[in-house]
């Protein structure tokens, strides 16, 4: 017989909030959507001490707040010490309420019944110009899509395919990033989408599920890559998480489990799914060592139709590198083999050029808190993930 608390007992933990309101005391950096900002509480956090705090206001929904604003807050994640958040994000101004949006098409709801749920154009709705295009479609043609669990792959997935073009003499691909929600939920969280956007190493983003905030807003994965194929003609597509991976160390207690139903979607609409694995050799977990446990629930246990599931094979100089070594390129290999009787296992060739041209991306690679030197495998990877994908194309 189970003791303890029942879900209707006084001691279950139902959600809730953390609450503070405070000033704006310093504006920093901002890109489209975002604006962070430095806050002095009116009350410290939950530790006594801390009472200045680093805020991020997404501009669209609460406006652009200035120095000497009020603001209320959810301190939440901060309360808690957790590093999901990482910010005190701005709820609303205390002193008067930003201005409507102007009138527009768009009913699609997102963060549907949250107190900052958004209304959106989706690409395949009524009002859409985009509608009579993705109401009969239901084919990629052979699109390339690549499937990652972590955001960190993304830079990383992007620089493979463009050094293979780049090999080649042909242009570069144009790249659709389609952010699922199982991580940050605006769009405009993500630095890195914000910087390969600008950059032109994306072409176009697509939020899909109660992510918001892309180029494209999709109401589903089969959705937004339907957009990618037929509304953005990409080349290439990258399917991930946005920031802020969850996980319980169970085995299927992670965000990420969602990559292996983003292989059935590619798979099902006539796309080439290529599995990116998550891959490290500095992550003092075992379960996460080689070829992470997360990897291998998602495409052998959630992921029932083949992908090409891509494994880096260094040479020699690579495989010298701090954190990486032959044992790590065994315990990968052999990890690997376990997907084999449902998919495809590609290896691919890398060497220390892949290092090189990680260097030149125009983010900083980070992985856990790692970066590139520190796990060079977590993005080789990535990189090779991305490199045959293009090479489908």
């Amino acid at each position: 017989m189970t003791t303890g608390p029942t879900p209707t007992s006084p001691d279950h933990r139902a959600a809730h909030l953390t609450w503070r309101s405070g000033t704006v005391t310093a504006r920093g950096h901002a890109h489209p959507g975002a604006r962070e900002l430095t806050v002095r509480l009116t009350a410290p956090l939950p530790d006594g001490v801390t009472d200045q705090v680093r805020a991020l206001a997404y501009t669209t929904l609460v406006g652009d707040p200035d120095v000497g604003d009020r603001l209320q807050l959810n301190v939440s994640a901060l309360a808690r010490g957790l590093g999901t958040g990482g910010y005190a994000l701005v709820v609303a101004p205390r002193d008067g309420l930003p201005a409507d949006p102007p009138p527009g098409p768009g009913h699609l709801v997102k963060a549907r019944y949250t107190p900052l749920q958004a209304m959106v154009l989706g690409v395949d709705e009524q009002e859409s110009e985009h509608h009579s295009t993705l109401q009969d479609a239901d084919d990629l043609a052979g699109l390339p899509v690549v499937v990652a669990d972590l955001h960190s792959a993304l830079p990383a997935i992007v620089a493979g395919a463009r050094d293979t073009a780049e090999r080649a003499g042909a242009p570069a691909p144009r790249v659709a990033y389609l952010m699922t929600d199982g991580g940050a939920l605006p769009a405009a969280f993500s630095r890195t989408v914000a910087t390969l956007r600008e950059t032109g190493w994306l072409t176009t983003t697509i939020t899909a599920g109660q992510a918001f905030g892309g180029d494209l807003e999709a109401v589903t994965v089969h959705t937004g890559l339907l957009a990618a194929r037929h509304v953005a003609h990409a080349d290439l597509v990258v399917v991930a998480q946005g920031p802020g991976n969850l996980g319980t160390g169970t085995r299927w207690g992670f965000s990420g489990v969602a990559a292996g139903e983003a292989v059935n979607a590619a798979a099902t609409l006539g796309g080439r799914a290529v599995a990116s694995l998550r891959v490290s050799g500095a992550d003092p977990r075992d379960r996460h060592l080689g070829v992470s446990h997360h990897s291998l629930t998602a495409y052998g246990r959630v992921a029932l139709t083949p992908a090409d599931v891509v494994v880096p094979r260094p040479d020699p100089q690579l495989e010298d590198r701090p954190a990486w070594g032959a044992d790590l390129t065994a315990r990968i290999r052999t990890q690997a083999a376990t997907l084999a009787a449902r998919h495809r296992v590609v290896e691919q060739a890398v060497d220390t050029h892949a290092l090189d041209v990680l260097r030149r991306t125009p983010v900083r690679l980070s992985t856990m808190g790692r970066d590139l030197d520190a796990d060079p495998a977590a993005f080789v990877a990535a990189y090779a993930a991305g490199r045959h994908a293009q090479s489908l194309t």
